[in-house]
């Protein structure tokens, strides 16, 4: 996001997006933890990203979140899309959430910086219920999810530009998640840095010249 003008958008090719500390922990989130790459055409990533770039472009980035979750981000919520993206938001309602599921009036926003990350976190029920449907822009990254009590069960989801993944149930509840800082030990210009994070654990790939953008949808808990 960092400048001016049209957003970049970039693709990293991968063998993979989801793998876990053991065949045992991905059976158990195989429904819980999914990623859908390539949910977003080209095109549809370039509706969102100009629709976001001069909402996001008027905050600044922060480095000191409410609760301390989040370092290095602008974040707003929106309630009010182009039709073109209501569109996109709405085949997002229909893969991830059941019909007796009401979604939250305004999708959350969050733009991290190059060298931004989220801290290892539960979403409240305050905010969110059972589930929650991100879309990723710009940049590729490595959500890490954690369990609670027995933090050496993991899994790590492969997040690219263009990509839909949905936390429900025990990923939601069982299990921490996180997007690590971006790594120092390649340029832009090297080839596939994706794949030679993936390789290394959970590394952000995202290179410090390009930010990352989520949208996320959230349903209304009944018991919030």
């Amino acid at each position: 996001m960092a400048g001016s003008g049209r957003l970049a958008l970039r693709t990293l090719p991968v063998p993979g997006w989801v793998r876990g500390s053991s065949p045992a922990v991905v059976s158990r989130l195989r429904d819980a933890a999914v990623v859908r790459p390539g949910f977003l055409s080209a095109a549809e990533e370039e509706t969102l990203s100009r629709e976001l770039e001069p909402e996001l472009r008027r905050r600044r980035y922060e480095y000191d979140h409410w609760d301390a979750a989040i370092h290095g981000f602008r974040e707003t919520e929106k309630a009010r899309w182009s039709e073109a993206s209501r569109a996109i938001l709405q085949r997002v309602q229909a893969v991830a959430f059941g019909p007796g599921q009401t979604l939250l009036p305004s999708v959350h926003v969050l733009d991290l910086e190059p060298r931004g990350y989220v801290k290892p976190h539960v979403d409240s029920v305050k905010f969110c219920g059972a589930t929650i449907a991100g879309l990723s822009l710009l940049s590729a990254s490595v959500m890490r999810l954690v369990h609670t009590q027995e933090p050496g069960q993991w899994l790590e989801l492969l997040l690219e530009p263009g990509s839909l993944y949905i936390l429900r149930g025990s990923a939601r509840y069982d299990f921490s998640h996180e997007i690590g800082r971006a790594p120092h030990q390649h340029t832009p210009h090297e080839e596939n840095p994706t794949k030679q994070a993936w390789g290394q654990g959970a590394q952000n790939p995202r290179s410090e010249m390009y930010a990352r953008i989520g949208i996320y949808s959230r349903h209304r808990d009944v018991m919030g």
